[in-house]
This record gives structure tokens, C-alpha cells and sequence, in this order.
């Protein structure tokens, strides 16, 4: 693969274990830092990561708090769960993000956790949230991309009655600002995931760790894609990598890689607490400065 043209970086700030405050300060910030281009929140309902009883805010919440309060950058959820909010009340959501933020809404979405870890499979029996098998879970995202792209573009109510999704009179008002709608950024590496992917998403993202993993995960998009008739050029490849403030010259190395692989969407997840002045930290010592 040829390194990736005109790439973008963005940041994310898992909403956890921190203040809004914090987080609004990082994301100010970063509107301010033309090298960064996106910002991203996660979609969990209780802490992943440190202490689970720790604080921990809704992201579709928050996203809109942060859109408001920024001007530039674009912005969205890597990803949200689509076993979380049914797909009309997720579009309806999604919509009402976008115009806040005036039209710079990167609508992320996924299957959804694999509860199969403790920490994330307590989601739902504390929130009273169903959980289906992970076969179930892709089939259902399928479903809710056909409903929610519907919402967003269809001028008359419609109907679906899908496997698992079955709406009457569904009709979208407001729709996005955006056209024809929102960019849709698909989060998974599973192989049902990715074909769901050619289908539907405008971004294709992938959590990194594994170069050599997430390239072979990409010929696999490029064969779903010829198998549904697209041209594989029009999903771009977006990786997230977790950032080192004590080492950055390993970040640096990942970023290279991922460009290297064809991944011009790339992601920096940072880790809390958030040193001040990260986002000029990030521009000049992972995205300006070479590995």
C-alpha cells in the first residue's frame, strides 16, 4: 500500500474518569490547533477503565454541550452503540448534533461493545439495556444504517419492517444540515462488521495496536466492496492509536505506520489527566514532528 494522501488528525477524550470541565478545556483547545481536524467522544454508560464506580458522562449528551461550545472542528462518537438508543431516536439525536454544531457532524456507529468483558456487559443489566448475540448485533446495525440514512433524506413518512427494526410513519424533521446527510463512520473489525461497512459507511474505523491485523482487515472491506459493487476508494481507512505523553517517538512510529498502510484518518486517543496546553502538544510532537 502507498502512504495515504492528505491525511487528517483528530483527538479523543473518553468521557471518563474526568470533569466536563476538563474535557471542554482539551476540546477549546483543540479547535484552536489547525493540524487537528476532528475531535471524537466514546459511547460507554459506565467506566471501562479505572474505577468502575467512577464518573463517567453520556456521550450523545455531551457531544452537543461540545458543539456548541467550538467552531471549527468536526466532531462525533468513535463509536456509539448501536445496542444503546433505538436507530429513529438515534437519527433524531444525530440531526439535532448536527445543527448545533452548524453542520460538522461525523456520525459514528457500531454493533456495539462485545459484553463479553465484565466491564462492559454490566452496561446493560444496569441500565436495563437487552443484549443480543453478536451475530444479532451486526444484523441489527445493518438495519438501523437503512432507517437512520432514511430519516435523514426521505420527504414523506415511510415504514420498515425489518428482522429486528420495525418502524410506522417514521418521518425525519429537521433533517441534518448536512447533504446528503452526515458522514457515516462505521467503528468494527469483525468480518460481518466490514461487509456492513461496504455497504454503508463514509469512514471505516479501526482500533490500532495490530498494523499488520488492520491492513488485512482493509482487503476485506476492498472485497466486500467489489462484491456490492462500490469502488473501495470512497471509504476512507480512519485508525485510532493511543497516545504516550512520556514516549511520543512510539506514537510517532504507530502514526507512520498507519499512513504507510493506507489509514489517512487517524485518531489520537489521550489518555487523563490531560497535561495543559495537550493540543499544541499534539500538533507539534506527533503531527508535525516526524517519526
Amino acid at each position: 500500500m502507498t502512504t495515504a494522501a492528505h491525511p487528517s488528525f483528530g483527538i479523543m477524550t473518553a468521557p471518563m474518569q474526568v470533569s466536563y470541565e476538563e474535557v471542554l478545556r482539551v476540546w477549546r483547545e483543540a479547535d484552536e490547533v489547525h493540524a487537528i481536524e476532528h475531535a471524537w467522544l466514546f459511547d460507554h454508560l459506565m467506566p471501562i477503565g479505572g474505577d468502575p464506580d467512577g464518573p463517567i458522562f453520556e456521550g450523545w449528551t455531551l457531544l452537543s454541550a461540545l458543539a456548541a461550545q467550538t467552531e471549527r472542528l468536526r466532531l462525533g462518537l468513535l463509536v456509539t452503540s448501536n445496542r444503546f438508543r433505538p436507530p429513529a431516536v438515534l437519527a433524531k439525536i444525530a440531526t439535532t448534533v448536527d445543527i448545533v454544531s452548524g453542520g460538522r457532524l461525523d456520525f459514528g456507529i457500531g454493533a456495539g461493545s462485545r459484553p463479553g468483558h465484565p466491564l462492559a456487559r454490566r452496561e446493560y443489566d444496569a441500565h436495563g439495556l437487552p443484549y443480543r448475540d453478536a451475530a444479532q448485533a451486526v444484523a441489527d446495525l445493518a438495519e438501523a444504517c437503512t432507517v437512520i440514512r432514511r430519516l435523514w433524506s426521505e420527504t414523506a413518512p415511510f415504514g420498515f419492517d425489518g428482522e429486528n427494526v420495525q418502524v410506522t410513519g417514521a418521518f425525519g424533521n429537521p433533517k441534518p444540515l448536512q447533504s446528503p446527510h452526515p458522514p457515516i463512520v462505521i467503528g468494527g473489525r469483525s468480518t460481518p462488521t466490514l461487509r456492513v461497512v461496504a455497504e454503508h459507511a463514509d469512514i471505516w474505523n479501526i482500533p490500532g495496536g495490530d498494523i499488520e491485523d488492520a491492513i488485512r482487515r482493509s482487503a476485506v472491506v476492498d472485497r466486500f466492496c467489489a462484491e456490492v459493487g462500490r469502488d473501495p476508494a470512497t471509504i476512507t481507512r480512519s485508525i485510532a492509536l493511543p497516545v504516550s505523553y512520556d514516549r511520543p517517538d512510539g506514537t510517532r512510529r504507530e502514526i507512520a505506520e498507519a499512513l504507510d498502510a493506507g489509514f489517512s484518518h487517524v485518531v489520537l486517543m489521550l489518555p487523563s489527566p490531560y497535561p495543559d496546553r495537550v493540543a499544541h502538544w499534539v500538533a507539534d510532537e506527533l503531527i508535525d514532528t516526524p517519526a
